[in-house]
This record gives C-alpha cells, structure tokens and sequence, in this order.
C-alpha cells in the first residue's frame, strides 16, 4: 500500500525532469541560434567551406525539387480541373495554379524537402564527427569548429533554398502546363500569359523571400543537434530524426507567422 504513493512521487519527478530538460534544450537552440546571427557578417569567412555546402545541400538537391515541381504541378491541374469545369471556369487553372505555387505551395514544400535531406545530413555529419571526436581534433589545432562546420552549413542553407524555391515553382508550372496540353492543347504562350495575369511582385517576392527564415531554421537546428549530440553511434541516428522532425515543425509554424506578416506589410499579396 506504500508503493503507490511513491510511484506516483517518482513519476512527478520523472516529468518535471523531462520538463526541465526540453526547457534546458530550448534554452541552449536560442543561445546556439543567436550566436549563429551574431557570426554571420563575422570573419573569418570560410569561403571554400562555404561552396562545398552549397554545391552539396543546393545542386544536389536540385533534381528532387525540379521532380516533385513537376509532380505536384500535375496533380494539382488534374484536381483544379475537375473542379472549375463543373463551374465552367477551365481558363481560370492557369492562375490558380500560379497563385497556389508562387505565394505558398511551392516555399513550403521545399522548406520541408530540405529539412528532410539536408536537415538530416546535417545533424547525422556533425553528430557523428562529435561521437569520434573530430571536433575535438579539430580545436586542437587551434580551428574554431562553430565557424568552420556551422556557418558555411546554415549560410549555404539561406542562400540554397530561395534558389530551389524558384525552381520548384516554375518546375509545378511547366507540370501544370504539360498536364493541362494534354488535356486542352492549350498553348504554352497563352498558358503563360493567363498564369501571369493578377500576379504582382508582392505575391512573388516576400513568399520566395521567407524561405531563407526556413534555412536558417534548418541549418541551426540541425547544426545545433548535431554539434552538441555526445551519444556515441545511438546519437547519430537520433540527431539525423530529431533534426527532420523538429525542423520541419518550425517551419511550418514560422511559415503561419510569415504568412501573417506579409499580409500585413503587402496587403496586395493577401490574395
């Protein structure tokens, strides 16, 4: 009859330990993250580090964006259609499918497409150069680890995923329109121009913009992760999922604060 009341007191103190520890770790990703922005504009550059990430996180990934643009372009012209011919408005499926992948679509599905093959890399590399102690060889020779192996990673990151971004978008475009020809035979200039038409500069700009938050959010997580995990080989394969999950739930969530942002400093974008 004891036990029950002790169970329960070691069970209330196994979550405020689990509670303080999620605490603990929130806390270190905020300090880790602003002292990422603080080393931004800080030399010395790692220029060379810099282009081996951006060639490995942005052209390596280049044909798994252009292919699910693609993709999805076609799916989404194949549903569309179904729906605006009941309302007679088939002329309308070129901007719609412009609006859907210019404004929201196509940054979100490539935030969340990096954070699933970089994001994961990203933590699994530097977790694993933690667990046989490259980082700690690498500071002997008097080399600063946070400079040299994470902010070429989050750079590369920021500027990488703008980039995929316009390619994803005009890839879902050029699916749309292959999927639409099919269908209608409609001309690629006239395809063109009606996808174009009532889309301003306001729903192009800050949406492809607003993916560089998402880069930062994934090259510091998954940076933070990996660079701080000391588990040994259990720690790698754990800091490759936690970097995925938790990133991705950040840019989904900074996605909604963005969104609500742009449509208040572009209110013509809130289309």
């Amino acid at each position: 009859m004891r036990e029950a009341p002790h169970r329960a007191g070691f069970s209330a103190r196994e979550k405020r330990r689990d509670v303080a520890k999620w605490l603990d770790c929130i806390g270190e990703g905020s300090l880790f993250a602003l002292r990422v922005l603080a080393s931004l504009f800080r030399p010395p550059f790692e220029i060379k580090m810099l282009m081996m990430q951006l060639r490995e996180i942005g052209a390596q990934s280049l044909l798994l964006v252009i292919a699910s643009g693609l993709a999805l372009g076609t799916v989404m012209t194949f549903h569309t259609r179904s729906t605006l011919v009941s309302f007679g408005a088939t002329a309308m499926i070129p901007s719609v499918q412009a609006d859907a992948f210019f404004v929201e679509l196509g940054p979100l599905v490539a935030g969340l497409l990096l954070a699933g093959r970089v994001g994961s890399g990203i933590g699994a590399v530097l977790a694993n150069m933690r667990a046989t102690e490259q980082i700690d060889a690498i500071e002997s020779l008097s080399i600063d680890s946070f400079n040299f192996l994470v902010m070429p990673r989050v750079l590369a990151c920021v500027i990488a995923l703008p980039v995929l971004t316009l390619f994803i978008d005009f890839a879902g475009l050029l699916g749309g329109y292959l999927s639409e020809y099919f269908s209608s035979r409609e001309p690629f200039d006239l395809y063109i121009e009606s996808a174009f038409t009532g889309l301003g500069w306001a729903n192009f700009i800050p949406p492809t913009l607003k993916t560089a938050v998402f880069g930062f959010i994934i090259g510091t997580v998954s940076s933070f992760i990996g660079y701080n995990t000391n588990e040994g080989a259990n720690g790698v394969g754990r800091a490759a999922t936690n970097s995925v999950v938790i990133s991705s739930l950040l840019i989904i969530l900074a996605d909604v604060i963005l969104i609500r942002c742009i449509f208040f400093l572009f209110p013509e974008s809130a289309i």
